[in-house]
C-alpha cells in the first residue's frame, strides 16, 4: 500500500514538474512524502 502511494505521488510530481510550475512547491512536498514512504517501506521490509 505504501509503495502504491509513493508511486502515485511520484507520478504527480513528474506531471507537476513538467506542466504546472504554479503549484511546484506543493508537488515537491509530495515528492518528499513519496521518498519518506518509500524509505519506510524499505526499512520495514
Amino acid at each position: 500500500m505504501l509503495t502504491t502511494i509513493a508511486v502515485i505521488l511520484l507520478i504527480l510530481w513528474v506531471l507537476g514538474f513538467i506542466g504546472f510550475h504554479v503549484i511546484g512547491g506543493f508537488i515537491h512536498i509530495l515528492l518528499v512524502i513519496a521518498v519518506i514512504l518509500f524509505l519506510i517501506r524499505i526499512i520495514r521490509g
